[in-house]
């Protein structure tokens, strides 16, 4: 063999599903060193919600059988079995969202309102920005994004702006309104169900915080855009971010227009967004009567379209497909969970965890999973399989530390979302930047100022809501 066919391998960062059964791996080994025990639980109703609440004080260490080779790989198993609810949860939604997909209303809707809006540049930006933003807020709006990234390139850039200034139209819009969900069935849903909270309560501090770091979001896009149209006209931006030459093909829009039946069927999802609301909040609905709801909107939505029935099982089909990853993650992460469970360890680093920070003020521990979650993002970049992997844990260790589950899940929503914006785990960022000829550095260097500003938001809106609201 010669040398060129001998050459080392790129190293590359593990994928998601080696770094989860890394994990289990590594709690088998570590559950043969940490000491068993349990605390002493009990069911109360809490807002008319039957929740499992660890009883302060009764830790006691106990004997528990170990872990051994052939365990490890059941976990897996397990996990699947135990996270089935959530599973297809979000491979019902992700098929009705598929259907939506299929009748192409929200990108013929948004092409309409590109072509409109030629004439008002300035209003152009805030306008896509907030339409993203709330693609993030309800549906969590992710790989959705990346065929308009070859729409709005060249548009942004013929009217004055660079490609980067597109990147971050579309990809500081999404994830600002993601990592503030008022709405999220992905995150804020299963993160709520996990920690056994009323599905999207705390709507209105949750709308409050998306308003607020959308609006500053905005604000800092359209500074920096004006600075890099004087720069244009300067001569000063690198041509690399104004090359139009792979994007010849995508400038002209779909000339098919945006028909009054694409315009019901976007009014029928506002609707049901609407209907669920109402449904969580006064009739108790969950998770089963939420997937039913999106599943009944979907197909109803693929028929106003004049989809075939083919049409509409392949529109969900797509979409499944589109969260398999998604889905499996929650399986893996909860592996992790039922290697914890059955070495009767969890109750062991739960009590540690608590005694070790009970005598810190109990903002200081929310702070603490604040940070916990977004370090943790940067290793499960899927939002439903880092609630998966810390919910459990932390809505217990809420309890023990005093402070409330819906802060909990609060820090999740924030450290897990505002990372999406730069953490180079996630393949959505990065397929995003490689569209638009963006390298990563370039980018983090680009957006380093917002996200410093949306963790300061994070950690006044967790103190806020600690102190005053939850």
């Amino acid at each position: 063999m010669d040398n060129e066919s001998i050459k080392k391998k790129k190293w590359e960062f593990p994928n998601v599903f080696a770094l989860l059964f890394m994990l289990i791996i590594f709690t088998t080994i570590v559950s043969y060193f940490i000491p068993a025990g349990s605390f002493e639980r009990e069911e109360k109703e809490i807002n008319g919600i039957n929740r499992t609440l660890v009883v302060e004080g009764t830790y006691q260490p106990v004997e528990a059988e170990s872990i051994n080779f052939f365990n490890m790989f059941e976990a897996v198993y397990k996990g699947m079995e135990n996270a089935a609810p959530i599973i297809f949860f979000i491979f019902i939604i992700g098929g009705a969202f598929g259907i939506l997909n299929q009748t192409q209303a929200i990108e013929r809707g948004l092409n309409a309102l590109v072509k409109n809006m030629e004439n008002r540049q300035h209003l152009l930006i805030p306008i896509l920005m907030l339409l993203f933003a709330i693609g993030g807020a309800t549906f969590g709006m992710a790989e959705e994004r990346i065929p308009f990234m070859l729409i709005l390139i060249p548009l942004v850039i013929r009217i004055g702006y660079s490609s980067m200034i597109a990147a971050a139209v579309v990809i500081l819009g999404s994830v600002s309104g993601f990592t503030a969900a008022f709405f999220n069935p992905f995150t804020v849903g299963i993160a709520q169900g996990i920690a056994q909270i009323p599905l999207f309560s705390g709507l209105g501090f949750r709308l409050i915080m998306w308003v607020v770091m959308v609006g500053i979001t905005i604000a800092w896009v359209m500074m920096k855009a004006k600075k890099v149209k004087k720069d244009r006209e300067a001569g000063l931006i690198p041509e690399e971010e104004l090359d139009l030459e792979d994007f010849e093909a995508d400038t002209n829009f779909n000339s098919e227009k945006f028909t009054i039946n694409q315009k019901i069927i976007l009014t029928m999802f506002i609707a049901t967004i609407c209907t669920i609301a109402v449904g969580v909040s006064f009739y108790g609905w969950y998770i089963m009567e939420i997937a039913t709801m999106f599943l009944m909107s979907g197909i109803l939505m693929g028929l106003v379209g004049r989809l075939t029935v083919n049409e509409i099982a392949d529109g969900f089909i797509s979409g499944c497909k589109e969260l398999v990853q998604g889905a499996l993650v929650v399986g893996f992460a909860y592996g992790v969970l039922v290697i914890l469970e059955e070495s009767m360890t969890i109750d062991t680093i739960l009590n540690v965890l608590a005694n070790s920070i009970n005598h810190l003020p109990s903002v200081v521990s929310a702070l603490a999973m604040l940070i916990t979650q977004s370090g943790l993002n940067f290793l499960v970049p899927s939002g439903s399989g880092q609630a998966a992997l810390s919910m459990p844990i932390m809505s217990t260790l809420a309890d023990l530390t005093d402070v409330s589950r819906q802060t909990a899940v609060l820090a999740f929503q924030l450290g897990d979302g505002i990372s999406n914006a730069i953490t180079p785990t996630s393949g959505v960022l990065m397929a995003s930047l490689a569209i638009a000829k963006i390298e990563w550095t370039k980018w983090a260097k680009f957006v380093f100022p917002i996200i410093i500003i949306h963790y300061v938001l994070a950690v006044i809106f967790v103190t806020i809501a600690h102190l005053f609201v939850f």
